[in-house]
């Protein structure tokens, strides 16, 4: 066999369905339009919320049905506890407004608990947005301020952030 040439080997299996790329991308393109079309641009009011390594992304909206959605389910499903239920609503309770406004979070990382609190501390900044008056009393509840307190780093040489092997004299 000459130099340069590839002897072609046929591959076992099932041939695989050969799709145009063209007509995948107008059907995306289209669903887009259609999407576009049919959101309403709601105003609303967004803040977000840290605790720990949580991160929550707070939507308040003063139309549509009073409700508290957390990754798109229900709070109370979400939040297994009356205690998380609690804290979740604890701003809008404060406030006096848990029947003005639809919520919609978005949170990721941390545990459950660290979640609740970071949708708290986004809904009270969100609150605050909507309405300023509302800081003074969300501030002296400490709502509006951003716990620090997170795990602190493995450092080389130590077990954990601190713990040190056991010595051994001998």
């Amino acid at each position: 066999m000459p130099k340069g040439l590839k002897k072609e080997t046929k591959k076992k299996g099932r041939p695989k369905k050969k799709v145009k790329k063209v007509e995948i991308e107008e059907v995306k393109e289209e669903k887009k339009e259609e999407e576009l079309k049919t959101k309403e641009k709601v105003p609303y009011f967004e803040g977000v919320g840290r605790r720990k390594t949580s991160i929550a992304r707070v939507r308040i909206f003063s139309k549509g049905q009073k409700e508290i959605l957390v990754n798109k389910r229900l709070y109370n499903f979400y939040f297994p506890t009356l205690e998380l239920n609690q804290i979740v609503v604890a701003p809008l309770r404060k406030m006096n407004c848990l029947d003005r406004f639809r919520v919609l979070a978005e949170v990721k990382g941390g545990g459950i608990h660290s979640q609740a609190e970071a949708i708290r501390h986004g809904l009270a900044r969100a609150l605050v947005l909507s309405n300023p008056d509302f800081r003074k009393r969300l501030k002296k509840a400490g709502f509006l301020t951003r716990d620090p307190r997170m795990k602190e780093r493995k450092k080389f040489g130590l077990k954990r952030a601190r713990k040190a092997p056991q010595w051994q004299k001998r």
